[in-house]
């Protein structure tokens, strides 16, 4: 068994495809239409992507603060300076739970947490 992705609702597409290729850097995959109510797009290159699905007229439920998704940086301070350019702030502090992984957080358009993870 492989793990293939996952799926996060969003209230808007567009901006949703712009923060996961800009500030994440997932490269769009795949991107189509669901039927007449839903568009659905896949990023990522590699064996697991992101989901992102819009429903036309309907409000996504909220992501839930217990729920994140690690990325893998090489430098943590490289990825703090790119994105205080782009105006995105930290949710707290760096957090370095050993000697070997450092990582912090920010919000994605749609609440969920996105983790950005530096290992040594």
């Amino acid at each position: 068994m492989s793990y293939l992705w996952t799926t996060i609702n969003v209230n808007d597409l567009e901006e949703s495809l712009k923060f996961y290729q800009e500030i994440v850097g997932l490269p769009l995959s795949s991107r189509f239409q669901a039927g007449p109510e839903a568009e659905i797009a896949f990023l990522g290159d590699g064996e697991t992507k992101v989901e992102l699905i819009a429903y036309k007229g309907k409000e996504a439920a909220p992501a839930g603060k217990r729920i994140s998704l690690g990325f893998s940086v090489p430098s943590l301070e490289e990825k703090i300076s790119f994105l205080k350019e782009k105006g995105i702030s930290m949710e707290g502090e760096i957090i370095a739970p050993n000697p070997h992984s450092r990582f912090f957080f920010i919000m994605d358009p749609n609440g969920l947490r996105i983790q950005f993870v530096e290992q040594k």
